[in-house]
């Protein structure tokens, strides 16, 4: 473990004579009472009957509600249903109650350049340790982590779909979030070696720009992109790689979507659901060349990975865009652990993968030296 995590020391002032925390029900299906406790994605501990609990599943933007049975969950307040009672106040100090650790991961000396989340600036004159990403990433899978990637187009586009499928196959993508853009660009550059219409060595295709509208009307009429690939018609590709390794993932809709594909998820507030299925279970993130998907999976993400008991660590998120916009943006919104790497798709996945594969390589060595 390369990050400790030191819980409050509650026995110790001025916690220990922090008061327990007031809650009031819910005046009505979805309203929260006024003066209500708005959470944030960092360790959160909430003062019941002298008990010092953190809520389940936490995220930002949700209310704290208490259980019939004295446990605490985290919950948006479009759930909240009338008389439940919601965790009140503001202050995030413990003086009501309430106790928002903000420094259980950032103490410690640590030089400028060394990899970190929580503090890391967002530059793209900062040199990326990628043998430390990669030695992140693999050690997330040998302990049998839950990695979610979230990526959109250019991963098409940039010519890397090689890359990811990769990662697919070799077991470092637990589940996919990504839109409907993406799927249809793998799709018809499966079917018919284009992107929106252009080829791999960058020219227009003949009658180019109606490709994709093709590849969704091919798959609507199957069905489902499963269908598709169980027929043959996709016999390559992101999505090929998803479905016939077993990877779930959720691709939500937009107000611009062609089609859109049979499985994206148009309505807004299910898709929501269905991608929080996967982010409550993350211990690992990868955003990739995707501003609005990243900053709304980022929203879902807690800062840290709960072990049980006092146990936590980082949640280590990667998001990776050629604009410093971007990254600077997902942290703007609260995603405070997002570690930023400022270049473009191809050369982030290309080098990954690069130090992954030496990573697994040595790995490898290492346990037939053991064994002998």
């Amino acid at each position: 473990m390369r990050y400790e995590y030191r819980p409050p020391a509650f026995d110790a002032p001025p916690l220990s004579g922090a008061p327990d925390a007031r809650f009031e029900p819910a005046p009505e299906d979805g309203i929260l009472p006024e003066g209500f406790f708005a959470t944030t994605n960092l360790p959160t501990y909430v003062k019941v009957r002298g008990r010092w609990l953190r809520p389940r599943a936490l995220r930002m933007d949700c209310a704290i509600v208490l259980e019939p049975g004295g446990e605490l969950v985290t919950l948006e307040p479009r759930r909240l249903k009338k008389g439940d009672l919601v965790a009140m106040g503001e202050a995030e100090d413990g003086s009501e109650g309430i106790y928002v650790h903000t420094e259980g991961f950032l103490t410690g000396g640590r030089s400028a350049n060394e990899f970190r989340f929580m503090g890391t600036p967002v530059s793209r004159e900062r040199p990326v340790d990628y043998q430390h990403l990669a030695e992140l990433l693999a050690e997330e899978k040998e302990r049998g982590g839950y990695i979610i990637w979230v990526a959109g187009p250019a991963l098409v586009h940039a010519r890397v779909r090689e890359d990811f499928i990769w990662f697919i196959e070799h077991g470092y993508v637990s589940a996919f979030l990504g839109g409907n853009a993406i799927a249809v660009h793998d799709l018809e550059a499966a079917m018919f070696g284009t992107s929106l219409g252009i080829t791999e060595s960058g020219e227009l295709a003949e009658h180019g720009h109606g490709l994709h509208l093709r590849a969704i009307n091919a798959i609507r009429r199957l069905g489902s992109i499963e269908k598709a690939v169980q027929s043959g018609l996709i016999r390559e590709g992101i999505m090929y790689a998803l479905v016939t390794c077993g990877v779930p993932y959720v691709l939500a809709g937009s107000i611009r979507d062609d089609g859109p594909l049979p499985g994206v998820i148009p309505n807004v507030l299910d898709a929501q659901d269905a991608m929080r299925e996967h982010t409550a279970r993350a211990t690992f993130a990868v955003f990739i060349a995707t501003a609005l998907h990243a900053i709304a999976v980022g929203n879902m993400l807690p800062a840290f990975v709960d072990e049980g008991g006092d146990r936590l660590r980082p949640l280590p998120t990667i998001c990776v865009d050629q604009e410093e916009f971007v990254v600077n943006k997902l942290r703007d919104r609260g995603t405070h652990q997002a570690y930023g790497v400022v270049t473009n798709a191809q050369d982030f996945m290309h080098v990954l993968r690069f130090y992954v594969e030496r990573w697994e390589q040595a790995h490898r060595s290492a346990s037939v030296v053991q064994r002998v």
